[in-house]
Parts: structure tokens; sequence; C-alpha cells
């Protein structure tokens, strides 16, 4: 991979995750939490989630070292599970939002794909597939990835959110114990 290539893939996954995490501040906000607003981070700017070591470093080994997979994270979006109008649902809604956010991306560029032979010759050259389906891999490798069921991802508060609110306890309880992108 050459090295204009390496920064496209790690532009588009910070890209990708700032959106997943103000996606995330937009739902807790919908829900009446504004922690994210008064922090300042529901914006797109990609400088206000950027985390040195999982946005920069780990991404930039990743790349040099052709590993042929690419992690990284953002800084998460805080919010107040208390400040949510619900909390069990809010929390659901919430996780979900920036998984979500992620799948609807890669649905739109995916769907850009499909009919692109409705678009003129000029524009659907090599790079136009090369950048598009960079977009729709790493956005679905999000999505995924967030989905699985281990704190802090997203999946875990999904899981136990549509769980019995006992177990939604212990999930508080197991966060506050676990690895915090």
């Amino acid at each position: 991979m050459n090295a204009t290539n390496a920064v496209f893939y790690v532009a588009v996954l910070i890209m990708s995750v700032v959106i997943h995490e103000v996606c995330h501040g937009f739902m807790a906000e919908y829900f009446g939490d504004k922690t994210a607003r008064h922090a300042g981070r529901l914006t797109l700017n990609p400088i206000k989630h950027l985390d040195l070591f999982g946005s920069i470093i780990l991404p930039g080994i990743l790349v040099l070292s052709g590993s042929g997979f690419l992690l990284g994270w953002a800084k998460p979006v805080p919010y107040n599970p208390a400040n949510l109008s619900n909390e069990k649902w809010g929390t659901f809604f919430v996780a979900l939002a920036g998984v979500a956010a992620n799948f609807v991306i890669a649905l739109v560029f995916g769907t850009i794909i499909r009919f692109s032979y409705l678009l003129p010759n000029s524009i659907t050259g090599a790079d136009f597939y090369f950048i598009t389906s960079v977009i729709v891999a790493v956005n679905l490798s999000l999505t995924i990835f967030n989905l699985v069921p281990i704190p802090p991802l997203d999946g875990s508060k999904v899981l136990f959110s549509i769980l019995p609110w006992s177990f939604y306890k212990y999930l508080m309880i197991i966060e506050q114990y676990s690895f915090n992108f």
C-alpha cells in the first residue's frame, strides 16, 4: 500500500469514527442529556475527537507495518445515563446511534457503487471505486466491531438494554472496570 492510500484509509477511519461519536452525542441530547453539547463535542471537527493513541499512533503503526487490517478509535463522546429521560432505553438508542451511523454510511456508498453505471464514465474510474469501496469497508467493519457485546463497545450496551433491568445494572458495574477507549 502506498503512502497516499494509507493516509486515505486513516482519514476515512477518523471521519467515520467522528461521525459515530457525534451521533452518540446527538441521540443522548435527544433523550435529554446535554453533556456532549456542554463539552463542545457535537462537532464534526476531528481535532475535538482525536485520541492520540487510538486515532493517530495505532492506525499509523498498523498501516506502516502492512498488517492487513485497520483499528482505531476516537475519544468517546461524554454522556450521563442518569440524565436520560429513560435510562435503559435511552442508553440502548445512544449506543445504537453510532453503529447505525456507520451502517448508513456504508449503505449509502454501497448504493452509489451499485448504481454507478448510471453515472458518466468520467466520474467512475478506478479511483472512484477505490474511494467508495474503502468507505464501505471501513464503515461495515466499524459496524460489526462495535456490535460485539463486550464492554465498553456499543454491543454490550445494546445487549444489556434488551435484557431485564437487573442485567443492565450489572453492565454499569462491569463498565466501571473495563478498558475504556
